[in-house]
This record gives C-alpha cells, structure tokens and sequence, in this order.
C-alpha cells in the first residue's frame, strides 16, 4: 500500500529557520573559513639573531649532512632510528640529501626573546638594523629561508616596550631596504591574554598605515607557553577566543614546550613534548584552530644529537619518534635547534608521507574516478587524504610524478581537492 507523502512546511517555516539561523551562517563562514592553501612549513629554526648570516641555511644543511655522515650517511640514520626497510630506505635518503642541498630550513626566526636575553636597547638596537642588513642580502641572492622573521620579546609590563620597538625597527628597516618578503613571519611569545592579542593587533594595523601597507599584511603567530591561554579564570579557552578576537591576524598556534611545563611545575627532568600536560595544551590548541585556517606547531626537544656516539644515537630516536608522534597526531610542524635535528626530522617526516603514500593515493584515486573499492570514503575523507598527499609534496616527500601515476590526477587538482569546502 502506498502513503502519499504531503509537504507541510511553507515558505514562511523556511524563512523563518533562515532568520533564526543568519547570524550563525555569518559567523560561521568568517570565523571558520577553512584552509586557504597558504603552505606550511614542516620545521621552525630559531637562531638568536645576532648569529644569522645569508648563507646560514646551506651552513645548517652541510652540518646535518655531516652529522650523518659520522655514522654512515642518511640511510644508517634512517635504519639506526627505525625508519623504512631494506627496499625504500635509499630512496628516503636520497630525498632527504636533495632537502638537505637546496631547502634545510623551511622557515627561519631570528630571536630576540629567549635565545637572545636583554642586552640593554644599544646593543639590541644595532642586532636589528645588522639582521634587516642580513635578511636584505639573504633576500637578494636567494638565500633566505621560504619563511622567515623575527621573535621579539612579549607584552608583558617589563619587556613590552622594547619588544614593540625591536618589531618596529624590523619592520621599517626591511621596508626601507626594499620590501618585506613574501614569506615574512612575527612572533609574539609568552601570551597571558586575548587583550594581548589585540593589542598586538592594533599595533600591526598602525604599522600598516604608517608604511602604507595593505591591510591584513602583518600577520603574526602566537607561542602558547602559558596556561593562562588553556584555561582563563572563567573556565574558558582563552586560546580559541584570541583567534576571533583578532580576525585574520593570527596565522599560526606554536606551542612552547619548556616554558610550558616549567610553569605547570614539571620538574626539568619530565619536561618533554610528549608528556601529558604537554598533550592537553595541544588539545585544545588544536580544537581551537580547527576550521580557522590557523596553523599550528608542535614544540621543540633541547636533547640534542652532539657529543659521544651512544648519545647522538640515543637524541635522534628520541627527535625521530617525537616528529613522527606529533605527524600522527595531526600536528604537521615542530621546531628544531640544532643543524643535527635536521638529519631525523626530514627522515621521520619523510617516512610518514612514504609510509601513507600508496593507500592514500589509491583510495584518493578511487573515489576520484568512481573505481569499486573495499573502502567507501565520503568527500571529507577524501579531502583528508588530497591533503595529506598535498603536504607530502609541498615538504618535498612525495614527487608529483607519484602522485600523477598512483592517483592518477596532477597536482592541482590533487590541491584543488584538499582545499574543496564542505557542501550541503
């Protein structure tokens, strides 16, 4: 017996739930634009800016190739940390050595926070107009790094000052040396408040008016080292409310291990980018930025591979099982301090995409194509895996010949895919 069906709702019901919901759509389509297909890199260098030289990038290549070679080149280092089998480790080695020669640093801060410390505003003064001399020069002959800019000190009361003026001489040096780069990032440590946040935000905005600059240009990530940003006095997430609060202005999340765990009372001993208070900041950070397009970055580990041969050996598991950790969960960048972490952070990331590469692109090619599949992915899943196999081509990876012959599709449209909204 058939039940005729009969439509109740009119066009007054639709309009009505319209209204109810427009200033959620709003809110919605500009608070949570999705990824807007800016790259991002796989690893941040900080170097205190007083040490950066145009040919610093190749410097740090040729340590890393040199580290490795102590022990037998990248190919003993891929398998001394566990990393791919008799059959591909060459190829990651190979690969990793061509990263190594034309791109060892992706992205590239020089620091006058931390790493830097006070050395009365004379000096800091004269360490900026030499890094703007430094990063022009870098610029003209091609040298520098995709990303690179400055971390100046926090707006905090004691040091706000002089971080404002050490962001503005870096600034207009760069401008009056010719124009900012493409790739320019600012990094604002230590934040305690989505009202530094905002400030930080006006104070960019004045610098554009004053340089003339478009709107929006001056762009900066926040260093989250602080639990005042995980969880305010309110019980909130002031971490997520800074992204709205400043809209467009944050391009990146990096979370600061050791700051971090010193101030939630981790003895040093424990402090770790692995240990559970380290993972529920990352938590929320990256609850936070999902569907934002803001970025986010894992932290960094302070054992280094230097010294005898069972520690180098013992430091680059370590490094290689934490870069591989922080892929697998979803946080695609982390930061390195030494050239020697160069060696397992390219051959942990490499062998994750590697790892991924062929199940990726099949199941990618499958629901491209409509092929029958033991797998039924759904559009966000294969936004997932377009983006996953993205990356891997971005960080150098995965060439875009693989990616033509297993998935059968070129590389924009391989990014065209992973970059498709979400439709009703």
């Amino acid at each position: 017996m058939s039940i005729p069906a009969r439509v109740t709702l009119g066009v007054a019901e639709y309009e009505a739930v319209d209204t109810a919901l427009a200033a959620w759509d709003t809110t919605l389509a500009s608070n949570y634009p999705g990824d807007d297909g800016r790259r991002q890199p796989v690893q941040t260098a900080y170097v205190s800016a007083e040490r950066f030289t145009p040919g610093l990038g190749a410097e740090w290549g040729g340590l890393a190739k040199s580290a490795a070679d102590s022990v037998g080149g990248l190919a003993a280092v891929a398998r001394l940390v566990g990393l791919g089998d008799a059959s591909d480790v060459e190829l990651l080695a190979e690969l990793v050595a061509r990263k190594l020669d034309t791109e060892p640093i992706e992205d590239l801060r020089l620091d006058f926070e931390d790493g830097y410390g006070d050395r009365g505003d004379e000096a800091e003064d004269a360490d900026v107009s030499r890094a703007v001399e430094r990063v022009a020069e870098a610029l003209a002959a091609g040298t520098a790094p995709p990303f690179i800019g400055i971390r100046f000190k926090c707006l905090e009361s004691s040091t706000r000052s002089r971080g404002l003026r050490t962001l503005d001489l870096f600034v207009s040096g760069l401008l009056a040396a010719g124009e900012l780069p493409a790739g320019l990032v600012l990094t604002l440590p230590k934040v305690t408040s989505v009202a530094q946040v905002e400030a930080m935000t006006d104070v960019v905005g004045k610098l554009e008016s004053a340089h003339g600059l478009s709107s929006g240009r001056l762009r900066f990530e926040v260093q989250v080292e602080t639990p005042q940003l995980i969880l305010g006095p309110d019980g909130s997430a002031p971490v997520a409310k800074l992204l709205h609060a400043a809209p467009g202005r944050v391009s990146s999340l990096h979370y600061g291990t050791y700051d971090y765990s010193a101030s939630m009372g981790i003895a040093a001993a424990y402090q770790s980018m692995d240990h559970p208070v380290a993972d529920h900041a990352k938590n929320v950070m990256q609850l936070a930025v999902a569907g934002t397009g803001v970025h986010l970055s894992d932290g960094s580990t302070n054992i280094l591979p230097i010294g005898d041969a069972d520690h180098v050996a013992s430091a680059w598991q370590l490094h290689a099982r934490l870069v591989r950790r922080h892929l697998e969960r979803g946080i695609y960048q982390g930061w390195d301090l030494h050239p020697a972490q160069l060696v397992t952070r390219y051959l942990a990331t490499y062998a994750f995409y590697r790892d991924g590469f062929d199940s990726a692109a099949t199941r990618l090619r499958n629901f491209v194509h409509r092929f029958e599949s033991a797998i039924l992915d759904e559009p966000a899943t294969a936004r997932a895996l377009a983006s996953f196999l993205h990356r891997g081509v971005e960080c150098g990876a995965i060439t875009a010949d693989e990616v033509r012959v297993a998935a059968d599709i070129d590389v924009p449209t391989l990014r065209d895919i992973a970059l498709s909204r979400p439709t009703s």
